[in-house]
């Protein structure tokens, strides 16, 4: 049974798939459709037409499975994280996070799985509570392995960090396809909280946290040296989900990796804004509890509509 929606939130999305982030690191990855017939200029004049699209939030359930995986994929590229356990572990705790589903396209009828009708999803996933668990100890040897190679000086504190028991971390997942508008991010946060604050009532996992982790997709004008551990002005680094800016800023400790050589060779493997190229790269975020008011206060002052 298809879940019903939590809440509506109501964007205009471009064709041209401009709205959230500033490209695509693979050319068809900007929805879960959209292919061209390659009818000339009748085309290009549709791509620069504004569709009002409204999308909703769903309870993450069975049918989300695929399209779970397939955002995941996306964010891990060919990082060695075992994305099918991820996805499940996603789907089993279902008491936190909502998938982004296209309002006037869902069938609550309909039970399938529905790849092409996760437009997003928004959760979160206790690496403390899951310690020993395959996906999550890939996630944490992935980030330290590339703490240690990119903000070497951090490395020891990360690590003491993500094998401190007492301050449990969650990593927080957002993904969604570059159409989707950066104004959802709001409501999905707003919910987000909401579930974790009942889950920390509840004793659920996830409920207790003292930091979160963020994986972030990003990229830098090509030529230019990529951020420091201190961060460079904001302007020289642009994340495809707007609001993770604000993440950043209240990071306690943050460093990026290039996946210019992860992006798979058939597709386009570097980004574009504006035709100038674009690397992409991976921007890793430890951002302590207590700093998370001061991001939704930015979430909201930037992204109410």
């Amino acid at each position: 049974m298809a879940s019903r929606p939590k809440r509506r939130a109501v964007a205009e999305a471009v064709g041209n798939g401009s709205g959230s982030g500033s490209g695509s690191e693979s050319g068809g990855e900007t929805g879960s459709g959209g292919e061209s017939d390659g009818s000339g200029d009748s085309s290009e004049l549709d791509l620069q037409q504004e569709v009002q699209v409204d999308f909703e939030a769903h309870t993450i359930s069975d049918g989300d499975c695929n399209g779970v995986k397939r955002l995941l994929k996306q964010l891990f590229l060919k990082a060695s994280v075992n994305v099918t356990e991820l996805a499940d572990i996603i789907i089993q705790q279902n008491y936190v996070g909502s998938v982004i589903r296209q309002a006037e396209i869902f069938d609550e009828n309909t039970d399938e799985d529905d790849e092409g009708g996760v437009f997003g999803f928004i959760t979160v996933v206790n690496l403390t509570e899951r310690k020993g668990t395959e996906s999550v100890e890939q996630i944490k040897d992935l980030v330290l392995s590339q703490c240690k190679t990119h903000h070497q000086t951090a490395a020891e504190q990360l690590e003491k960090i993500l094998n401190d028991n007492s301050k449990p971390v969650n990593i927080l997942i957002s993904e969604r396809f570059i159409n989707v508008p950066p104004q959802i991010a709001l409501p999905l946060h707003k919910q987000l909280q909401t579930e974790l604050v009942d889950a920390q009532k509840t004793g659920k996992s996830c409920g207790k946290c003292h930091y979160y982790l963020i994986i972030s997709k990003a990229c830098v004008e090509v030529g230019k040296k990529k951020p420091n551990q201190k961060g460079k002005p904001k302007e020289d680094l642009r994340f495809a989900n707007a609001e993770d800016e604000f993440f950043y800023e209240q990071s306690s400790l943050k460093f990026s990796y290039s996946v210019e050589n992860e992006c798979d060779s058939c597709l386009s493997g570097r980004w574009s804004l504006d035709d100038v190229p674009m690397k992409p790269l991976r921007v890793v975020m430890l951002i302590p509890a207590d700093r998370l008011n001061a991001v939704m206060d930015k979430l909201k002052e930037y992204l109410s509509v």
